[in-house]
């Protein structure tokens, strides 16, 4: 398990593919969506816009396609898409050990481009909503990744300098926006991936 050195004063973690292995779930609930609108999304497509507010990535699909997809409604049938299986959501495990290492001995944030609803459903079927001080998501801040805006939130609401946070990202969009905050950017991939 990876070290936290002793001048890190809080931990923020991605939850989409960092504590989550929710991806697949994800992706899955996007077809079904955009099928209703005879829309294509790749699975490449997909996996580029990691960390993007679904909203967003709706917008961006419209644009590049010329589709015509109505945004919330779709954004709103994909979450509840997502949400009828979050229950098979299976956890990252190395940074899972990572979370219950440090719970109650650092102060930890999730900072997640999803929203608050499926965040919070993701955690507590994990059983791991408790360890968290703090929930920051694409509806607390302006710009979502990668701009450092809802890393820079989170250590805000955890009262710990940037500086002093380690940021556990899957995605190099969350990869950016965590150095951009100046945080220490930790890449869960490798981790993950000597697991499997």
């Amino acid at each position: 398990m990876l070290d936290i050195p002793s001048h890190i004063r809080g931990l923020v973690f991605d939850c989409d593919g960092t504590i989550a292995d929710t991806m697949p779930l994800h992706y899955k609930s996007w077809v079904a969506a955009l099928r209703e609108h005879d829309a294509d999304f790749p699975e490449a497509l997909f996996y580029e816009t990691a960390g993007i507010p679904t909203v967003r990535i709706i917008e961006m699909l419209n644009e590049r396609h010329g589709y015509d997809i109505p945004v919330q409604e779709t954004a709103d049938r994909k979450d509840s898409l997502y949400v009828a299986l979050v229950d098979q959501v299976e956890p990252i495990e190395p940074v899972v050990r990572l979370v219950k290492a440090y719970a109650g001995r650092l102060p930890m944030a999730v900072a997640t481009g999803g929203t608050r609803a499926i965040c919070t459903k993701t955690l507590t079927s994990l059983h791991l909503l408790e360890h968290f001080q703090a929930i920051v998501t694409a509806d607390d801040v302006a710009r979502g990744k990668p701009a450092p805006d809802i890393f820079l939130e989170a250590a805000r609401r955890l009262g710990v300098a940037p500086q002093e946070c380690y940021a556990f990202e899957d995605a190099d969009l969350g990869l950016q926006a965590a150095r951009a905050a100046g945080m220490v950017a930790v890449d869960i991939r490798p981790m993950h991936q000597r697991e499997k």
